[in-house]
């Protein structure tokens, strides 16, 4: 059953949240939540919820922190019904399913993991007999889709998805004509421009795919003029920059303002309200690009409820990590939708437009993020691409 009768009096120990934020040594936790806390006539039923990360992993373990964080925030303003288990899972895939397979017998509903390869394994193993959020986008970088289980619904950030919804972007404003497709030997990269090239087909688009050679992090000067003549000779519509913003930067100071540049979150390093001078990047000036509302839209509603995590005075905040801190708010947004057995619904979330169907036939899940341009040296939000 997805919703169990409970009765519980927890009492979370003095000094556990700090600006609403579980501190780091915190795993296998639970936070939980009741109506009447003496168990009276009036205890409403919990649904239960594990969260499964690898919080002391070396590579993953600062990202898993972001999104426990924003999960556990988003948990504090509406947690009525429900008990949430925070469980340490290695990041390895046996690791990660063997933790998965435990949680299941106990949990309602299960959060995680948040690697593709944790993803694969899960998948593979054929038992995913829950209400499942994967907080990454499965692998099928060999070519190969899998059939995902129907209580399987993966909510993770993706910049292929991102790459698909710049190619409708353009494709229906620069249509028809021909567009360079930028990038490194760099797999993140490679992945985009695929996914860009692929969704751009049938628009009047046609993609010209270039693959342009780091020294450094620094482009060599020969390739560079080489794209400006080629800029110049075939007049391409538009450039699309899988790249991240210092590489944009270089491209854009090589071919000039003329023609357009578009390109993904990556191309946004900067965190939202950041007005510091000396992170701004004029360079890139007109450049479009699409991002989640917790990164450039100030006045979104859901992003001014939900607090930031608080950084030391003397760091800067990372907008990677804020990315994914926003994930595990609208992570634990879609699984308090699922906890009430909702089975089609939109969350207008810090992630951006949810569009979910999930527990009746096969599971669908969109992002829509909004489109935003460079301008005075920050990234500020457009009107809908």
């Amino acid at each position: 059953m997805l919703y169990k009768w409970a009765k519980l009096a927890l009492t979370l120990m003095a000094g556990i949240l700090l600006n609403g934020l579980c501190p780091p040594a915190l795993a296998n936790t639970t936070f939980a939540e009741s109506a009447s806390p003496d168990g009276g006539a009036d205890t409403i039923p919990l649904a239960s919820i594990a969260l499964l990360l690898p919080l002391r992993s070396g590579p993953l373990g600062a990202a898993a922190d972001a999104v426990r964080g924003g999960f556990l925030n988003a948990y504090e303003r509406d947690k009525n019904g429900l008990a949430v288990t925070v469980i340490e899972a290695a990041d390895t895939p046996g690791d990660m399913l063997a933790a998965y397979l435990a949680a299941s017998k106990k949990y309602d509903i299960l959060v995680g993991p948040l690697s593709r390869t944790g993803l694969t394994a899960i998948i593979q193993n054929g038992q995913v007999d829950k209400p499942t959020l994967a907080l990454t986008q499965p692998d099928f970088s060999n070519g190969k889709e899998m059939t995902l289980p129907p209580q399987l619904l993966p909510v993770g950030l993706s910049i292929e998805a991102e790459a698909r919804q710049v190619a409708s972007w353009v494709g229906a404003d620069y249509a028809p004509g021909k567009v360079f497709v930028l990038s490194t030997g760099a797999a993140w990269q490679k992945r985009v421009a695929n996914a860009f090239v692929q969704q751009i087909q049938g628009s009047g688009l046609h993609a010209d795919v270039m693959t342009l050679n780091l020294e450094d992090g620094v482009f060599n000067a020969g390739a560079l003029a080489q794209l400006q003549q080629r800029i110049e000779s075939e007049k391409p519509r538009l450039l699309f920059a899988a790249l991240n913003a210092d590489q944009a930067r270089q491209i854009r100071s090589a071919v000039g303002l003329e023609t357009p540049i578009f390109g993904i979150s990556q191309l946004n390093p900067l965190t939202l309200n950041d007005n510091n001078p000396e992170h701004q990047i004029p360079e890139l000036n007109g450049v479009r690009l699409l991002d989640i509302p917790w990164q450039v839209e100030a006045d979104h509603p859901a992003v001014m409820v939900y607090p930031h995590q608080p950084v030391a005075a003397d760091q800067r905040r990372n907008a990677d990590l804020e990315r994914l801190y926003a994930l595990g708010i609208d992570a634990f947004r879609i699984a308090h939708e699922i906890a009430a057995r909702n089975t089609v619904f939109q969350i207008d979330g810090v992630t951006g437009q949810l569009n979910i169907s999930f527990g009746v036939g096969t599971p669908s899940f969109e992002r829509i993020e909004p489109a935003a341009a460079y301008q005075n040296g920050i990234v500020t939000p457009l009107g809908a691409p």
